[in-house]
Parts: structure tokens; C-alpha cells; sequence
């Protein structure tokens, strides 16, 4: 390195430790060792003094429940131009002692990729600038590093091909990362699985900072992110997927009634058909309220009955109404193009409401994550939610269908609630077909569909928040008789601290008891494998994978 060079380098390791603690400045002068003349990595680490690290704060937190709280924050943040600097963080942050999470998209439901409710200082590693694709249509893949959104994944995809997709979520700001190394699900469920079934390579930098492809890291790992979460092995780069084939045109449709005693029948019949239909068919259930606190506003408990189809209007029309003929579907009901959503809710009860559209699959994004159908491609590269809401998620697998006093609760539970929802998802078909120990994610066959409780509030002050704390927590206690059990199970991406944590040694025992509700029978391959490659358990946080050797 030439004297210049050094003085830079001196000169701005210097501005970067004006206010440093012993921590901050061991790890850069790490850092900048392992960069070898080098310190472009230097520009993107940011203490807590520094101006840019309160906006990647707020950023990382989609939820911003613990923007507050006592949670320990970033001692660090760095966000990495390239692949090959992550090994170099990985490997200075175990020389002086401090843990690492990772953030690719920010929607742990448990904000665990930005906090921690322990007292060790952790550099949070943010891949926002890992974001390339490559496209190969001739074998129908698609490379990813895990910066990239769901809707950068699906732009591009829209960009190049009119007959592809990827089934993974329905939100466009979700994080690639997290989405699939968790499963990841949307509306091509039933047709082609999970996000996690469609993956074909990955490439992951392990804790001796080796980057690693499907070949290299072995099956054992490969297995394991495909579903596990990958934050407990290493930190995921990039994922090779497998694009699957839709029509041109698919149909979007809702359909809405008042969730009372006399539409129950409706909950009843699609528990025992949703899961059986056509694979083609995916209908799920939504259930929110409607009307606000103010007295004298007339509140009700609205469900829609809210799918996809990957076929025409025409042959849709004799599959619901054979199904459901209330709602009276008819092809004629269809926009054969995108325009603009109206206000779909319906106050004025009882709600014969309905919509439908023919589009394009890209379009079908737009439709179930509430954007306007007709706006610019390129709003799925910035998606943006302007609203602060604070909120808390739960959810359930369901074997058998839920008898009608179950609904009764969750309409009393309503009718005393705000802004609360659940979304209810079908299995069946291709997510059902595969088997339970394939991948990591255990809830394949006999699973009729997937419930997530979800809680929004506005007032984040300790006692409100503990309020719309304890309702969902009540509810959830309320269905518990009308779930799987033995173990009641849960889906990892809507991850809940409720159900346990990691004590202090890390012990498989205690993580067993929460690990089995996400995992069932295999956790206890994933903690074999976390022997195998972690065997110093570097790679941890509350919900971590333990090691068993």
C-alpha cells in the first residue's frame, strides 16, 4: 500500500472512532486489517453516533413496536457492497466478541434481524445493497441475491416473461432472505408449493466466512435453509430459483358477506372444500372489521372469500358456483382488464358485494396487496407503506374444521377489537403432496389451512400497547380447542417470542419446546445439522436453531 493510501486509511479510520466504544473500535480496526488497503467496507459501517444509522434503524423496523422499548439495538450496522466483505464482518465481529443479525427485507414478526432482548452488543449486518438478479429463461431460473424484494423478484420476472412466476409471498417489500429460507407462500401454493420447494442452489457465507453453493455446503445444509430460517446457520447470499409456468391471463375475485350466525355455514363448507378444490383454484378467507370506536358507529365483522384462479373467468364460473352458488358468480361479473379498486368494504350489512378481474399474473400482485392495478410496474421496486402501525402476529394450523362456536368467539372476540384480522389459508394440492420431512417445514398433508391472527394498533404508550397485547393473546388462548395439538404448531415467518425462548446456555431441551411447534420432527435434524456447521453456536438469537451434536 502506498503512503497515501495508508494516511487515508488512517484518516478515516479516525473520523469513524471519534466517538467509539472499545467494541467499535476494535471491530473497524479489524475491519481494515482483513481489507488489506481496501476500506471501501469501511464507508458502509455506521456507529450509533453517525447520521445514517438512525434512518437504517427506522428502515429495518417495518413493525415499529420496539423503536421504544428496552431492546437492545445495533451497536454497528454495516451494509456490504459485496459478498466476499460479509466474510471479513463475520470474522471480526467473532475476534472481539460480538454477535451478528441479519437483515434482509425487516419483517421478523419479532423484529430480531434489527433487536435483541439479551445484553450482548451485535453488529446487525444489512443486505439492502445485495440486491442483483439474473434471469435465465431458457432453463426457467432465476439467480437472487437476498437484498432483493419480493417485488424486485417479481418485476423482474414481469419484465422478461408474460408466462412465468414464482410462488412465493404476496407482499412486494418483504425480503427475500427471510421469505424463503422460512418456507414462504402465496397464492400459487396449492399449484406449485412453497417458495422453499422451488429453490434449486443457494450460496451462504458459513462462520469460518467460506462463501458456499448447493455442491459445497452439502445436502445436509441445503436441506436446512430451504425452510429452517436461515439466520441460524450462516448468512444466506443468494438464491438460485426455479420459475414455474401460468397462463397469460388468471382471475382475481372477492367475494364478502357479515361474519353472524347465519353466514357460518359458509366458514363450514369452505374448510372442507378450500383444501380439495382443483389445484388451480386458491381461495382464502380474510376476516376484519369494519367501522370504527366512535360511539354510535355501527361496527361489524366483515369475511371475504378472496382468491385466484389460473385459468379464464369462463371456466371458473361452474367450479364456485357448484361450491358456493350464494354468490351468484357469473363471467359477465369480470373486468377483463386492471382498474382501479373502489372502496370494497361494505358498512351497510348484509354485503353482497363482489369483484373480479382477468389479469396478468404480475397484476395479480398488485390485486392482493391492495395497489392500484392500473399503476406503473415500478412501484413493486419501491414499495411503500405510509401509515405507522404497531402490531402483533400469531397463528395456527387447522386439522379438522373448526365448528361453529369456534367462529362465535372469534365474533365476539371482534366486535370488542379495533383493527384486528385473520387470514385464513388453504393447503391441500402441491404443498400437501410433498412430505413433511423433505424440507424443514413440517405442515404437508392433513393440514386443511393456516391461520394468522394479526392485532394493528396506533397508540404504542406501554399500557395501550399491553392491551392489544393481551387480546390476541386471549383469542389465541380461546381457539386453542379447535387446533392442531400435540404439538399446537406454528409457522415460522410469523414468528412469536410467545412461544418460547433460548436460555442463556442455548440447551436443546428448552428450545425444544418451541422449536417442535415450528418444526415438529425436524428439529432435531435442523439442530444436528447447526452441530455440524456452527458447532460454537456463533450464529444465535431468541428463536435461533440450538446445537446438538
Amino acid at each position: 500500500m502506498g503512503n497515501l493510501a495508508i494516511i487515508s486509511s488512517i484518516v478515516l479510520l479516525a473520523i469513524f472512532c471519534a466517538a467509539c466504544n472499545a467494541h467499535d473500535q476494535d471491530f473497524l480496526k479489524c475491519l481494515h486489517e482483513k481489507a488489506a488497503g481496501n476500506n471501501k467496507i469501511l464507508e458502509d459501517v455506521y456507529a450509533v453516533n453517525s447520521q445514517r444509522y438512525l434512518s437504517l434503524v427506522e428502515l429495518s423496523q417495518k413493525n415499529p413496536r420496539w423503536l421504544n422499548s428496552t431492546s437492545q439495538l445495533p451497536l454497528l450496522i454495516v451494509t456490504p457492497q459485496e459478498e466476499k466483505e460479509i466474510g471479513s464482518v463475520i470474522f471480526c465481529s467473532k475476534k472481539v466478541g460480538l454477535e451478528i443479525r441479519v437483515k434482509s427485507g425487516g419483517h421478523d414478526y419479532e423484529g430480531l434481524s434489527f433487536r435483541t432482548q439479551n445484553e450482548n452488543p451485535f453488529v446487525m449486518i444489512d443486505l439492502r445493497n445485495l440486491n442483483a438478479t439474473e434471469i435465465n429463461l431458457e432453463e426457467e431460473s432465476i439467480w437472487i441475491q437476498t437484498g432483493v424484494m419480493l417485488g424486485q423478484l417479481y418485476y423482474e420476472i414481469a419484465r422478461r416473461s408474460n408466462v412465468h412466476a414464482f410462488p412465493g409471498g404476496l407482499y412486494p417489500g418483504v425480503g427475500s432472505g427471510g421469505h424463503i429460507s422460512g418456507g414462504g407462500f402465496g397464492t400459487l401454493l396449492r399449484k406449485y408449493g412453497l417458495a422453499a420447494d422451488n429453490v434449486l442452489d443457494a450460496r451462504i457465507v458459513d462462520v469460518n466466512g467460506r462463501i458456499l453453493d448447493r455442491n459445497a455446503m452439502g445436502e445436509d445444509l441445503f436441506w436446512a435453509l430451504r425452510g429452517g430460517g436461515g439466520a441460524s446457520f450462516g448468512v444466506v447470499l443468494a438464491w438460485k430459483l426455479q420459475l414455474v409456468r401460468v397462463p397469460e391471463q388468471i382471475t382475481v375475485f372477492s367475494f364478502r358477506r357479515k361474519l353472524e350466525a347465519r353466514n357460518f355455514y359458509l366458514l363450514q363448507r369452505w374448510q372442507n372444500i378450500a383444501h380439495q378444490y382443483n389445484n388451480d383454484i386458491f381461495m382464502r378467507v380474510l376476516i376484519q372489521n369494519l367501522g370504527t370506536n366512535v360511539p354510535g358507529d355501527k361496527k361489524v365483522v366483515q369475511m371475504t372469500f378472496n382468491g385466484q384462479f389460473l385459468g379464464t373467468p369462463d371456466e371458473l364460473v361452474p367450479l364456485l358456483n357448484e361450491s358456493f352458488p350464494e354468490f351468484g358468480f357469473e363471467a359477465k361479473d369480470c373486468f377483463e382488464e386492471p382498474v382501479e379498486k373502489n372502496n370494497t368494504n361494505c358498512p351497510d350489512m348484509p354485503c353482497i358485494k363482489k369483484e373480479c378481474f382477468q389479469v396478468s399474473w404480475i397484476r395479480s400482485i398488485f390485486y392482493f396487496s391492495g395497489k392500484n392495478m392500473t399503476g406503473p410496474l415500478e412501484i413493486l421496486l419501491n414499495p411503500k407503506n405510509n401509515r405507522v402501525q404497531y402490531s402483533k402476529g400469531k397463528s395456527d394450523y387447522v386439522k379438522t374444521p373448526i365448528p361453529e362456536k369456534g367462529w362465535e368467539i372469534v365474533q365476539k372476540f371482534f366486535l370488542k377489537e379495533l383493527s384486528p384480522m385473520m387470514i385464513l389459508d388453504p393447503y391441500g394440492g402441491r404443498v400437501s403432496e410433498i412430505a413433511e420431512d423433505e424440507s424443514p417445514f413440517p405442515h404437508r398433508k392433513g393440514n386443511l389451512f393456516n391461520i394468522q391472527y394479526l392485532n394493528y394498533w396506533l397508540d404504542n404508550s406501554k399500557s395501550g400497547a399491553n392491551e392489544k397485547l393481551r387480546w390476541i393473546h386471549n383469542l389465541y388462548t380461546q381457539m386453542e380447542p379447535f387446533v392442531a395439538n400435540s404439538p399446537r404448531t406454528s409457522y415460522i415467518n410469523y414468528k412469536d417470542l410467545d412461544l418460547g425462548t433460548n436460555d442463556k446456555d442455548y440447551s436443546y431441551s428448552t428450545a425444544k419446546v418451541w422449536g417442535e411447534k415450528y418444526f415438529k420432527g425436524n428439529f432435531e435434524r435442523l439442530a444436528r445439522v447447526k452441530g455440524k456447521v456452527d458447532p460454537g453456536n456463533f450464529f444465535k438469537n431468541e428463536q435461533s436453531i440450538p446445537v446438538l451434536l
